[in-house]
């Protein structure tokens, strides 16, 4: 073997490397608000992933000695009334609020995404009447009809995840349906209808694919929604029980020492403020990049 095909596998290696580098800089340049946001969301990501290596103190321990501590060397970020500390306990609440998200957001994607595109591609009166129950599911705020899920189902993680999932499912169904009235009148739909293609096969190999650009963008900035609403619902006392940490529960807890001991409630404000700006820059970016309309105005 000569030396120039020994070569060749790190020249090939090389340059993937290189083109890889290239990509990544011109979608910087071009997208900087969407970089900021992908860097704030990996790094709240990685804190979620690394926190039982890197978390201080465990969350749920108490040191009533050194309650309501200011934020030192020992306790970065300070104490709470029960002498936790604050920075492992935000550590270990983003693992809530990315799980909560997350999953919702998902289930929400899964089963709107497909009573939207089923409805548009049936027509008709079963179209109407769907779109009529999904009117009805947008008459409710988000967070009201996730109090009401929550109040009547109890204070677990299913019931949360459940909750804001199910105010999420209208706003995906009506995304997933527009499309799908105009698709499926294309000729490669009514091709597909001559070879005898299933109705299955036809939604969600031929239009599926041509939707989950859209649906995708809806969903990352419908996951920035499901984080304030999860925090909110803590923040009331209906979001998973203590002693959990979470940061809506931890905004709770701190407001009744919020003059004796603001960090209590800044630290975890400033951690919901980080993911859900991350999550809309990441929207927004994701928005432009599929819009032709929008290219260029980041």
């Amino acid at each position: 073997m000569n030396d120039a095909t020994q070569l060749r596998p790190k020249l090939r290696w090389t340059g993937t490397v290189s083109a890889g580098v290239s990509a990544a800089l011109r979608f910087v340049t071009r997208y900087p608000a969407t970089s900021i946001g992908v860097v704030l969301c990996l790094i709240v990501v990685a804190a979620a992933l690394l926190a039982p290596w890197i978390s201080p103190f465990d969350p749920n321990d108490q040191h009533i000695i050194d309650r309501l501590q200011s934020p030192n060397g020992t306790y970065l970020l300070g104490t709470d009334s029960f002498g936790r500390d604050v920075l492992s306990r935000i550590l270990w609440g983003a693992r809530i609020s990315l799980l909560v998200a997350v999953t919702s957001i998902a289930a929400a994607i899964a089963v709107g995404g497909t009573i939207g595109m089923i409805s548009g591609y049936i027509g008709g009166r079963v179209d109407l009447f769907v779109m009529q129950t999904m009117d009805v599911l947008l008459s409710f705020p988000s967070l009201i009809l996730g109090l009401i899920v929550v109040a009547l189902l109890g204070p677990e993680l299913i019931n949360l995840v459940f909750a804001i999932a199910l105010t999420a499912i209208a706003p995906f169904a009506r995304i997933a349906r527009a499309p799908v009235l105009s698709l499926k009148e294309r000729a490669f739909i009514e091709a597909g209808r001559a070879l005898g293609f299933s109705h299955t096969r036809i939604l969600f190999v031929h239009l599926l694919p041509n939707i989950l650009s859209e649906v995708l963008v809806m969903g990352s900035l419908w996951m920035a929604t499901a984080v304030r609403t999860e925090a909110s619902l803590s923040f009331i006392g209906l979001g998973v029980k203590p002693p959990t940490a979470t940061w809506g529960g931890m905004m709770r807890e701190g407001f009744e020492n919020i003059l004796d001991a603001p960090w209590l409630s800044v630290w975890p404000g400033i951690a919901i403020l980080l993911l859900v700006l991350g999550l809309n820059m990441i929207g927004d970016g994701l928005r432009d990049a599929t819009d032709p309309r929008l290219r260029g105005e980041t």
